[in-house]
């Protein structure tokens, strides 16, 4: 069993984002400048933010978090964005989800211009990407994409199994996979007897936000399983009361596994690559 080491991996991007940057700013080009748009003060939502900020710094971007008071109306919102998607000096926008209630999120993300839409989640992208042609992919799928590629996993002719089917993850996850030549099935809510599926998968992929759903008698010896699930469960043992846990059962899955990543430090840190690597790419698709 290897670990799938998405720290180590997403440090050795960084510093290839890095060498591109001062590559870009040699040549008098652009510096890729990624603004991100905070609503509210959700805990969770400002530490993704401040970590996407140091992101930046680190590969030499310029940076800009944009907040808002949580009573911003939807059509406040809107006008921010658009003055935003007019910016030149800005290459790439993220609005940092969720956000409150009254603020249609769908009707924000289809706001972004396509072209600066570095999350992969306007329906112009994800059409291009669903075509196969080249554009702006969601964070988490491409930076898991990245992670295979790294290790060399061989995906052609294997069977995948998706479980989850989100627009952020699971549906974009199932077109890559089948870009890599892999047959592909997604699992859901609805699916009866997962573990019939997931025992004949080759490379299994959770995403459907449950701890600890996936268990060994679930996974065939050999196989590879990517755990795209973070959930704060308590732990009274924990400093902090809480420990971070994947959507596996990582103690007794991982003995039977070829490959697995490890929940922290698997796919959460190569999502925030994922972005950074689009940013780089909007500056790119300028000249």
């Amino acid at each position: 069993m290897e670990l799938l080491n998405g720290n180590e991996v997403s440090k050795l991007i960084k510093i290839s984002i890095k060498e591109q940057v001062a590559t870009l700013k040699a040549e008098g080009k652009k510096t890729p400048h990624l603004a991100a748009i905070l609503v509210g003060s959700d805990g969770a939502s400002m530490t993704y933010v401040a970590a996407k900020e140091k992101d930046c710094k680190e590969v030499g971007f310029d940076s800009t978090v944009i907040r808002f008071d949580q009573s911003i109306s939807e059509a406040e919102l809107i006008t921010e964005i658009e003055k935003i998607n007019e910016d030149r000096n800005i290459d790439g926008l993220i609005v940092q989800l969720p956000l409150p209630k009254h603020i249609n999120e769908k009707k924000i993300t289809e706001t972004i211009h396509f072209k600066k839409d570095v999350d992969g989640f306007h329906p112009m992208n994800v059409g291009m990407m669903f075509k196969g042609l080249k554009t702006f992919l969601p964070a988490t799928p491409y930076g898991v994409i990245k992670l295979i590629e790294h290790y060399n996993i061989e995906t052609s002719g294997k069977n995948c199994v998706i479980i989850g089917r989100s627009d952020i993850v699971g549906k974009p996850m199932s077109a890559l996979m089948l870009q890599k030549n892999c047959t592909v099935t997604v699992c859901h809510s609805k699916t009866q007897n997962i573990g019939n599926f997931t025992k004949e998968a080759d490379i299994i992929i959770a995403a459907l936000g449950i701890p600890l759903f996936l268990k060994a008698d679930m996974v065939k010896e050999g196989a590879v399983v990517i755990d795209v699930g973070i959930t704060r469960v308590e732990n009274l043992n924990s400093k902090s009361g809480y420990s971070l846990k994947g959507d596996v059962d990582f103690e007794t899955v991982a003995p039977k596994c070829s490959y697995i990543t490890p929940v922290p430090g698997g796919v959460g840190p190569m999502t925030r690559v994922g972005l950074l690597l689009n940013t780089l790419e909007a500056v790119k698709m300028q000249g």
